[in-house]
């Protein structure tokens, strides 16, 4: 089976400017993500889809096995659906399985990744035709309006005894291109949520996120 990896990344961020390119511990944050894609044991073959020229060129200097998908115009901007840029990266590519991270999960883990397509693959698509990663959330909610969500204010149960809530954490989705095909979405129609740490699933929104994840992982190091 001939499993591509996709990883979309634009040349420009609003919250974290430069965010791909920004040094991370001491190598560009994207170098992360893309080292460990290359570990794993299942990927074949790993695109970047890209509108940044600096980037492309960065990955032709350090990362000759990586191809580049250079982005069209009609797909460049802060308000392009990721499901159409999926949708372009599907017609140019071609794959039994694929899976699409983000530079932005510096702390997923290789066996984390492998784990999860062994999981869909086992299915044989009979159970799952799709895997997206979560973390499970213990905690009390409240919609805007004030009414709790999830929980009885005059129960007040612990919150280890709250019904979980899952929180899709965008670490990586996994789908055919069959799946994808069918909703044109990369949560398929039967999908299997993937559960995963909170530490390692954290994603770099915010500047202190980016601070939070270099400093997890030189205690990790």
């Amino acid at each position: 089976m001939k499993v591509v990896a996709l990883l979309p990344m634009k040349g420009n961020s609003e919250r974290v400017p430069n965010k791909n390119l920004k040094t991370f511990n001491g190598r560009p944050l994207y170098h992360v993500i893309a080292n460990t894609l290359l570990s794993s044991k299942l990927i074949s073959e790993i695109y970047i889809n890209t509108d940044s020229e600096k980037i492309k060129k960065d990955i032709e200097t350090h990362f000759k096995s990586i191809k580049v998908l250079m982005r069209p115009d009609e797909l460049v901007g802060d308000f392009v659906s990721m499901n159409k840029i999926i949708e372009h990266d599907l017609n140019l590519t071609d794959g039994d399985l694929y899976i699409q991270t983000h530079s932005t999960n510096p702390l997923l883990k290789v066996d984390t990744i492998d784990s999860a397509i062994e999981r869909l693959v086992e299915s044989e698509g009979d159970s799952y035709d799709s895997v997206f990663s979560v973390t499970k959330v213990q905690t009390r909610f409240y919609e805007q309006s004030g009414k709790p969500h999830n929980h009885n204010p005059e129960e007040l149960l612990r919150t280890q005894d709250l019904e979980p809530l899952y929180e899709e954490n965008s670490n990586f989705f996994i789908f055919t291109k069959e799946s994808f095909q069918n909703r044109k979405a990369r949560i398929g129609s039967k999908p299997l949520m993937f559960e995963m740490d909170k530490v390692e699933a954290i994603d770099i929104d915010e500047p202190q996120d980016f601070i939070i994840a270099e400093a997890i992982e030189r205690t990790l190091a």
